[in-house]
């Protein structure tokens, strides 16, 4: 597994994420040596769909892009469908594409993508039922545990998590990707 020390990672959620797809790379992340941060458009405590919490770290209005080496976007209906009605969101998580930087989505954290407008001509994946909006959006959609486009790793649920989490520190430890762009 490639070594993070000195790399700091963006998590963005709101309430209503996927407990496992915050915890389980937030853990692969730190044990390979970043540092995690949560940024939300909420401050104080987030609650999970399964009742996980997790406090916010910075609030995505006062938070940087470029102070982040990666950011990563876990699923849960709730939470990717309250996440792209967020401009500053949106605009956070286009602002990653546009310096190249690694990010990371998981099942129905892609929604945010399609309105960064960042997935034309990517090849990606996601929970099932977003396949029509990824396309739409100009994403060539595939159902494969994990997929890697220059830099954007996304996978489509939690039984994923082992390969998406390889994948995640993977590219974060390779750093920017000039294909990824916005």
């Amino acid at each position: 597994m490639a070594s993070l020390d000195g790399k700091k990672v963006a998590f963005l959620l709101t309430n209503g994420f996927e407990d496992s797809e915050l915890t389980s790379p937030w853990d692969a992340v730190t044990e390979a040596g970043a540092q995690a941060v949560l940024v939300s458009p909420e401050s104080g405590s987030l609650t999970g769909k399964k009742g996980h919490e997790a406090a916010v770290d910075a609030v995505v209005t006062a938070a940087a892009p470029g102070d982040y080496d990666a950011l990563v976007l876990p699923g849960g209906v709730a939470n990717g469908d309250k996440l792209r009605m967020s401009e500053e969101s949106v605009a956070f998580t286009k602002a990653f594409f546009e310096a190249g930087k690694p990010v990371g989505v998981i099942c129905h954290g892609g929604w945010i993508l399609t309105d960064a407008d960042v997935v034309r001509g990517r090849t990606m994946t996601s929970y099932p039922s977003l396949k029509t909006d990824l396309r739409n959006a100009g994403a060539e959609w595939v159902d494969e545990e994990v997929v890697v486009d220059q830099g954007l790793v996304s996978s489509r649920t939690p039984d994923d998590l082992p390969a998406f989490n390889a994948k995640l520190v993977e590219e974060i430890g390779e750093g920017q990707h000039q294909g990824q762009t916005a």
